[in-house]
């Protein structure tokens, strides 16, 4: 076996890693792009930079490993979901992406709401939101008809590359699933979505699996890069079912809890008969004929990151959190609800606020520091909730990646909150790693995914539950959920 690279296109920057098949990492680089904000809740970039920066990256990767430039077998890709890239008849770009964190188009979501009603989850298993896709057609259908007039086809950001780097034209089930025109369980452009909102289904991409083979990198690439081989191209996917892949999660009763700015929790459907009726995402995986649901809390890391910001600016993160584990489970009756910015998972709110509940003489910032991360941990326990409500599902592990598997106290409370055993990577590379992955089942390494992560994928740590402190959680935990209803008439009269 040579070496396989993954690149992930995310929305600040290209990571790539380059691994050998022992799914040993050995080498990376990554490339910053800018944002652009043209106007408040705009949010875009120039596709051009994706290509740069995957050129740049491989050229780094190449420079510190000589020998990969006869030796790289595959290329694979994860990516932002959502963000929408228009081109012309001549494969050109119509105008910047539009990118999955846009507002714009809430008249939109509107429209399409009214439209469709509840078929729109019947077919789509989603609701409509201003992230999906779908909104920013029409956003541009609506107010620049002429750029839509010129458009012929639509892609998503790693599709994108994929086009750059092989000529080729396509786009693989976990991202059309975010596009909200996708029919998630038959696998197929909806034409009754399409006709409704006059698209013409020959701008919608051919559908591939993940690990289909879109081509070869083109030869001015293989030149310009120094590589003497030909080099097979794999459509890749999503970055969430990318990471999910990449953490092992590959098996029903296995969960994915990635704290970040955001917060989600993922785990693998074996089949797309579920239905959460939109409280969840629903939608395709990288790995064929699967699926994959999951909850988002919008202000996770980003909670922690605003307290320690406001309260505690010249504390490292280390040392706000070195005194959690002298508190408490339930922080001596001090609750915190992480809607700073509102919530995705279960309420889609845009307007609820968030609060501290139960303040008393006697807390500390370390209690105020404590309850922030409980009340993180809560909010993903509902998508947790929410599983098994619908479905029965329950999990025999949860991998916790980011920046939520960097305090073993933390990683302690997500295990007694959670009530599952949580385990940490040895290597956590993130979508990238996905799509490695997804490159090595293309190229034949391995027969799928679940023996490909076998050896990619390596436990780091394992907390297990803590039965004094679940039992004390599960009651602290009915508490929280009384919060939301609570605090949601004066919060929505205080923003409006």
């Amino acid at each position: 076996m040579g070496y396989v690279l993954g690149l992930d296109i995310g929305t600040s920057g290209l990571k790539g890693i380059l691994l050998n098949g022992k799914g040993e990492v050995v080498a990376s680089a990554s490339k910053e792009y800018e944002v652009l904000n043209p106007k408040r809740g705009y949010s875009e970039q120039n596709p051009e930079e994706w290509y740069r920066a995957a050129v740049l990256v491989m050229k780094e990767i190449i420079k510190t490993m000589p020998d990969a430039a006869g030796k790289i077998e595959g290329i694979s890709f994860s990516g932002q979901m959502h963000s929408m890239v228009l081109l012309d008849e001549h494969g050109e770009v119509v105008r910047n992406a539009i990118l999955w964190n846009d507002v714009r188009t809430t008249k939109q979501c509107e429209e399409i709401t009214e439209k469709l009603g509840t078929h729109l989850i019947e077919i789509t298993k989603n609701k409509a939101l201003e992230g999906f896709t779908l909104p920013k057609i029409l956003w541009v259908q609506e107010n620049e008809p002429d750029l839509w007039k010129k458009t012929a086809h639509f892609l998503l950001p790693k599709d994108y590359l994929g086009y750059r780097l092989t000529g080729n034209i396509q786009m693989e089930y976990s991202d059309a699933a975010g596009t909200l025109m996708l029919d998630v369980s038959n696998r197929e452009w909806s034409k009754e979505i399409l006709n409704q909102f006059n698209i013409d289904v020959e701008i919608c991409p051919q559908l591939v699996e993940s690990t289909a083979k879109i081509g070869e990198l083109k030869t001015e690439l293989t030149e310009e890069l120094g590589i003497s081989n030909s080099i097979s191209v794999f459509s890749g996917g999503a970055d969430n079912p990318c990471a999910a892949v990449g953490a092992g999660i590959v098996k029903s009763n296995q969960a994915m809890v990635s704290i970040g700015t955001s917060g989600v929790f993922l785990t693998y459907e074996e089949n797309g008969d579920k239905e959460y009726k939109g409280q969840l995402h629903f939608f395709n995986h990288v790995i064929p004929n699967a699926f994959y649901s999951m909850g988002v809390t919008l202000s996770a890391g980003s909670s922690l990151n605003w307290f320690k910001k406001q309260f505690a600016p010249n504390d490292s993160f280390e040392s706000l959190l070195e005194n959690v584990n002298l508190i408490e489970p339930g922080s001596n009756g001090l609750l915190f609800a992480p809607y700073i910015s509102g919530e995705r998972t279960p309420y889609t709110d845009s307007d609820i606020r968030g609060t501290f509940l139960g303040i008393d003489i006697s807390h500390t910032k370390d209690h105020f520091v404590r309850a922030v991360l409980e009340g993180i941990t809560f909010s993903l326990r509902d998508s947790q909730e929410l599983m098994r409500e619908h479905t029965g599902k329950s999990f025999n592990q949860v991998v916790s990646v980011g920046g939520g598997a960097k305090n073993k106290d933390w990683l302690q409370m997500q295990a007694d909150i959670f009530n599952t055993p949580i385990v940490t990577l040895k290597t956590e590379q993130g979508p990238a790693m996905g799509a490695a992955m997804i490159a090595a089942v293309g190229l034949g390494w391995y027969p799928n995914f679940e023996e490909c992560s076998e050896i990619f994928v390596q436990i780091k740590e394992e907390f297990k539950p803590d039965s004094a402190a679940v039992k004390k959680y599960e009651s602290i935990y009915q508490n929280y959920r009384d919060i939301y209803p609570a605090i949601k008439k004066i919060s929505h009269q205080l923003v409006n």
